[in-house]
């Protein structure tokens, strides 16, 4: 049997088990009182199921296992096999912290410390983390002392899975971007030929679409912190083992994969600071509440951030191909210029850190009133 058909094989297999799975977590979710009220900070006008993410977890371990015995003898090395499970056991933790907090809303202390022992297991249990970087305008690849890398790596881990938990905010929009981020990491593991992120990213995928099913507006089910939590675990781990090393190449291709939530987080940090609140104090300034205030309804506003997330994803590929193609580590300077520069003005027109201040924009009108001026 080809490889690629297992690999098609696991993701129908995930995405049909999210489908049948899902609606018997929505029971249970009542059962257990793992629901979600609405409030002020809230969408949603209704009582709704939470839990959703246990559906996408128990679709991509039965995925897994499903194709698990019909892999040709070989194809995963000792290695692999452990990347493998680095992602099964450490993802496991995080969805049971995950279905602990939907259910009796955890401190966010107890949630940290659970995504932190999460991180650990993946690096001190199975010996994964970022052992490499590649420079701009570097020639090879440079390692990395251990006292750095290991706190990188749980930084890493920790940062990209509350990322994705903070952009949880619209019916499916969580669940697609990170779909998108994973579809993207599954086209760049293939271009390489890297087996276990190929299979993971395949399955986790068809996951992800079972559930948007019965997540995208208007949804029947939240994916909670379960799934929020499960998701961005993956997306870190997978973003980090995405190449033939675990390395961050030309700093910002892992980054370009989780664009969207990584940069919606870094403007809610930098709005909370020069508003001078607690940077964890939750607030309505984030990317699609921004967009819902500009007038788009709730299904377009979630349209156009899974369009802005495959545009970060494209970018991603093409960095990545153009940098391994003709070693031209520049590009990778060029475009983090390009993306600052966008994602500031971008950030001034929607108002996401300050409704009023648009030093940017000011200055290029600025530019141009003088360079008119002199012109006539």
């Amino acid at each position: 049997m080809a490889v690629g058909f297992l690999y098609a094989i696991g993701f129908v297999v995930a995405l049909c088990l999210a489908l049948a799975l899902t609606p018997l977590v929505i029971k249970l979710a009542y059962k257990i009182g793992a629901i979600d009220k609405p409030n002020h900070r809230k969408v949603h006008t209704k009582v709704m199921p939470r839990l959703g993410g246990l559906g996408i977890y128990a679709a991509f371990v039965g995925g897994y296992f499903a194709i698990k015995p019909f892999l040709p003898a070989g194809l995963l090395r000792h290695y692999d096999e452990n990347l493998i499970n680095a992602m099964l056991a450490g993802g496991t933790i995080i969805v049971i912290i995950g279905v602990l907090d939907d259910r009796f809303e955890l401190s966010a202390k107890v949630k940290l410390l659970g995504q932190i022992i999460a991180a650990c297991v993946v690096v001190f249990g199975f010996g994964i983390k970022i052992d490499l970087l590649n420079i701009p305008f570097g020639e090879t690849m440079q390692p990395i002392e251990a006292w750095i890398s290991i706190p990188l790596t749980i930084l890493w881990i920790v940062g990209v899975t509350n990322a994705i938990n903070l952009i949880d905010g619209l019916d499916g929009l969580a669940a697609g971007v990170s779909g998108i981020a994973i579809g993207t990491i599954l086209v760049m593991a293939a271009v390489m030929g890297f087996v276990p992120v190929i299979l993971l990213s395949a399955i986790l995928l068809g996951g992800i679409i079972g559930f948007l099913v019965y997540n995208f507006h208007p949804a029947k089910i939240f994916m909670g912190d379960t799934g929020s939590l499960f998701l961005g675990f993956g997306l870190a781990t997978l973003s980090m083992l995405g190449f033939k090393q675990v390395t961050i190449v030309s700093f910002v291709t892992p980054l370009l994969i989780i664009g969207v939530p990584l940069f919606d987080t870094f403007f809610a940090i930098v709005r909370r600071w020069i508003n001078k609140k607690p940077i964890f104090a939750p607030d309505k300034g984030h990317l699609h509440h921004c967009l819902r205030e500009l007038g788009f309804s709730h299904r377009r506003t979630v349209l156009i951030i899974y369009a802005i997330a495959a545009f970060f994803g494209m970018c991603a590929i093409f960095q990545s191909l153009i940098v391994q193609a003709n070693g031209a580590n520049w590009i990778t300077f060029v475009v983090i210029c390009v993306l600052v520069f966008v994602l500031q003005i971008g950030a001034e027109l929607i108002g996401i850190v300050d409704k009023t201040r648009r030093p940017v924009i000011n200055f290029i009108q600025r530019v141009l009133l003088r360079t008119e001026q002199r012109s006539e």
